[in-house]
């Protein structure tokens, strides 16, 4: 409990220091708004020209846009202490890290929750929603649970991704650019069911990054499809905790990299 007290102090801190400048804020927020509409738009354009990708229509495409850009959203703004690791390395502050009577995780999670990230969120959840109305999916108990887990399975599988890529940083000093396509070329890549896709893309991000599993399959059986697709839908209502397995290993790692740590000596 005095952990999550002291992460709660951590995150009014961030709240009061970013609305010290309330307009650069809410400009930053509607950046982060209009910016990823305009990705809809792209998506929207795309069908208004060949009606469907393969079975789907934007409706369905929209559930699963909707979904990862939410679970993004949080993810990175929760993460942002190790989205900026690799300058924390380098300039030595993660010395003062060490020295302090508290996990390392705990401070990196407090450095800032990057609340310009609601933009993203908001436009997301909107786009989610349209299409369950569109869609006419009714909200019962069942598909209450199974977007809570993929959202929470999908928040912990990039925050998972987000620390490997902070873990690396322990041994090249530098962050790799290269894990963003795992971050931002995942989103990009889960915002269409998985089924359009190659069959190797489709073992790759089920096996080893389980995309798969924290979005598609629970969103088959939202929109009543895992049938179609060969999907048992018992493995729909508990495939997302692959997600919290992956933050898991990812936290695991992190303490193996913390452990072989070398100061920059800068």
């Amino acid at each position: 409990m005095n952990s999550v007290h002291l992460y709660l102090r951590y995150i009014a801190v961030s709240f009061k220091s970013q609305m010290q400048y309330k307009i650069s804020f809410w400009l930053q927020v509607l950046g982060q708004l209009f910016g990823t509409a305009i990705e809809f738009f792209g998506i929207w354009a795309l069908f208004n020209r060949f009606t469907q990708i393969d079975s789907w229509t934007l409706a369905e495409v929209g559930l699963f846009y909707g979904l990862i850009n939410v679970a993004f959203a949080c993810a990175d703004a929760l993460g942002k202490g190790f989205d900026v690791f690799g300058k924390i390395i380098r300039n030595g502050d993660f010395d003062r890290l060490l020295l302090r009577p508290r996990s390392t995780v705990l401070q990196l999670f407090g450095v800032e929750l990057t609340l310009k990230r609601i933009g993203r969120l908001a436009q997301g959840l909107t786009v989610m929603i349209w299409s369950l109305i569109m869609l006419q999916i009714p909200f019962t108990l069942s598909v209450f649970w199974l977007l809570s887990v993929a959202l929470i399975g999908s928040i912990a599988l990039f925050l998972g991704i987000t620390i490997v890529q902070a873990t690396l940083t322990f041994w090249t000093i530098e962050s790799l650019e290269i894990m963003n396509i795992l971050t931002y070329g995942g989103v990009e890549t889960a915002q269409y069911p998985f089924s359009i896709y190659s069959r190797w893309l489709q073992r790759f991000f089920t096996f080893l990054i389980p995309l798969v599993c924290v979005s598609y399959f629970p969103l088959l059986a939202v929109l009543d499809k895992a049938d179609d697709f060969s999907v048992p839908v018992w493995i729909c209502y508990v495939s997302p905790i692959a997600g919290i397995i992956f933050l898991l290993i990812a936290l695991r790692l992190w303490k193996i990299g913390e452990r072989h740590y070398c100061s920059t000596g800068s």
